[in-house]
């Protein structure tokens, strides 16, 4: 049996836990043999070959810095690249095939961009050694017998060329100074760069610093600057994180475009309906946050994604969840006047430049509505009257409301201490696994850490009205799922209400009771409507992107149709754009 011991050293705190409490308590240790022991940087190093998996220091670390796993059978390779001695090891890699795109889908901390960077030659493999450099050509022959063997002895060769779109863009503007069109023309190898320009909705920013752009428009920079360098391969992590919905639907017909027999794409993408929008087959990633990822066989779209929300793969014959994930039809709810919470007047505020309208709305107990549209159009500006951070008609009064924001801060504050009053709240803190996090200070923490404590923070308030503005950015596709259910949870059975702003068309779905929809002119004009029902809703903002959508007959997902298929056409006739 293949056995590995991670331990993360930022939870090892020997003098907090006695002196080393795990070493003494080991019982290899105490028969003379070395098993757990000081490191050079004073914390722990487990000896993987004399550790017996007893679960003994695992079980009495009080930090929870210790992971003792025994791996699935099969792998009967070591890793093909392991972070360092009791670090993060990952098995397999995605295959890029030519004339599809293939999409990867796990958790966080699972090794996707990992994967993805070794891939694409960013990423050294290091077969789980650490004394020295790893030849090409045994990384080749660790492939032998599978399709990856060929990729890499091509890339070895240089008959195939790479090309990456990391998933940090926000890092981009401190490798690069002047504007956005000094950046693509420095990398454009096809000259087609005021062709993308174009594709890309660039034109309006061509001639800003890169470092005065959104991250939205940073994000379609990098794909531009992506696609414009000549390859075979084009490698994508998370290219629609900071697009809204209209964009995220722009990028994945783009991205669809680039495959044909002599190009391969490979994406990672949280989306689900974005993923299933633009991949042909996908690669389910699973395996121990921060401690090891597996990488399945390959798989086409629908199979691949029902088989992620099912959790349990079945060739392989493991079980990566305890339950599947099912979505429900959203039939239309009666509203009942004695639950109503609160109500808001109509909204009609110039704020710069900018011009918001709004109609009244009414907000009952156990409402989730969550609220749709592009970028630049209101929405967050919306929530914030309500909450009563931009003063304005419109804002709830005598009325205790929870504000969670689209950005972020963070602080030296340690997570124990801004999550002191969510400990109660069970319901909230084992589904988000903040458990983990509470030695961390918030500037230590990652986007998708960040995220889940500001959400936790935010639902733990004493409060009748909870606004929430993006709070799936930065989560993968089960924390979001889990956020959902947590949030519609609490509304339930606390008898509240949330409004909820985001990007992704699933997680709403799962979410939302009721929407509000949002349409106009990016920067100058925005107006709202709603509350509606789900069906009058989707239908208004579906008919907008012209787009349908059904769901799978398997787990009731939503499922974006392709462009002019004949599901697409018979649900356009019928002017029923939302699941049939």
């Amino acid at each position: 049996m293949t056995r590995i011991a991670v331990v993360e050293k930022a939870k090892c705190f020997p003098v907090k836990c006695g002196n080393y409490l795990c070493i003494r308590l080991c019982p290899i240790n105490r028969t003379g043999t070395d098993c757990i022991v000081i490191d050079t940087d004073k914390k722990i190093h487990t000896i993987e070959e004399t550790c017996t998996g007893c679960g003994i220091c695992v079980h009495r670390c009080p930090f929870g810095a210790i992971n003792i796993v025994n791996l699935p059978e099969a792998l009967d390779k070591p890793p093909i690249f392991r972070y360092n001695k009791n670090g993060f090891a990952l098995y397999n890699l995605p295959t890029p095939v030519f004339g599809k795109v293939v999409g990867v889908i796990g958790r966080n901390g699972i090794g996707k961009s990992t994967a993805v960077k070794i891939l694409a030659g960013v990423q050294k493999p290091n077969m789980g050694r650490f004394d020295g450099p790893v030849a090409d050509k045994e990384v080749i022959s660790y492939f032998k017998g599978t399709e990856a063997h060929l990729f890499f002895e091509k890339v070895h060769k240089g008959e195939i060329t790479l090309s990456y779109k990391p998933q940090q863009v926000d890092l981009i503007p401190r490798e690069y100074k002047g504007n956005v069109k000094t950046l693509l023309k420095k990398v454009d190898e096809k000259g087609e760069m005021e062709k993308i320009i174009d594709m890309l909705d660039l034109r309006a920013v061509i001639d800003t610093d890169i470092d005065k752009i959104s991250g939205g428009e940073l994000q379609r920079v990098a794909i531009a600057a992506c696609v414009l360098k000549k390859a075979n391969v084009y490698f994508f992590d998370e290219p629609t994180s900071y697009l809204d919905i209209k964009q995220r639907l722009k990028i994945a017909k783009f991205i669809r475009t680039l495959a044909d027999e002599k190009t391969s794409v490979v994406v990672i993408e949280h989306d689900l309906i974005i993923l299933d929008y633009m991949s042909d087959v996908v690669h389910i990633m699973y395996g121990q946050e921060g401690v090891y990822g597996i990488v399945s066989q390959v798989k086409a779209t629908k199979a691949g994604i029902n088989t992620y929300l099912e959790g349990y793969l079945k060739e392989e014959n493991v079980r990566f969840r305890d339950a599947k994930i099912v979505f429900t039809e959203k039939p239309p709810e009666a509203l009942i006047k004695d639950l109503s919470l609160t109500a808001w007047d109509a909204i009609d505020e110039r704020l710069g430049k900018f011009h918001l309208q709004a109609k009244g709305g009414t907000i009952t107990r156990h409402d989730v509505i969550g609220i749709l549209g592009e970028n630049g159009i209101g929405k967050t500006t919306f929530v914030k009257i309500l909450a009563g951070v931009i003063k304005a008609k419109g804002t709830i009064a005598d009325l205790r409301i929870a504000y969670k924001p689209q950005y972020l801060e963070q602080s030296e504050e340690y997570v124990a201490d801004v999550l002191k009053d969510a400990l109660k709240y069970e319901v909230i803190f084992r589904p988000l696994n903040l458990k983990e996090l509470m030695e961390q200070k918030m500037s230590e923490l990652s986007g998708g850490q960040l995220q889940r404590v500001y959400l936790a923070k935010t639902l733990s308030e004493d409060a009748d009205l909870f606004l929430l503005d993006e709070p799936s950015a930065y989560l993968d596709v089960e924390q979001r799922l889990a956020a959902a259910k947590i949030v519609r949870q609490m509304m339930f059975d606390r008898g509240k209400a949330a409004l909820v702003v985001d990007h992704d068309l699933l997680f709403l779905d799962y979410l939302s009771k009721r929407l509000i929809v949002f349409a106009g002119v990016p920067a100058v004009k925005g107006h709202a409507e709603g509350p509606m029902s789900m069906e009058e809703g989707m239908n208004m903002f579906l008919s907008e992107v012209k787009i349908t959508f059904r769901r799978d007959e398997e787990n009731g997902r939503p499922r974006a149709n392709k462009l002019d298929s004949q599901m697409d056409r018979k649900q356009k006739g019928e002017h029923k754009l939302y699941y049939v």
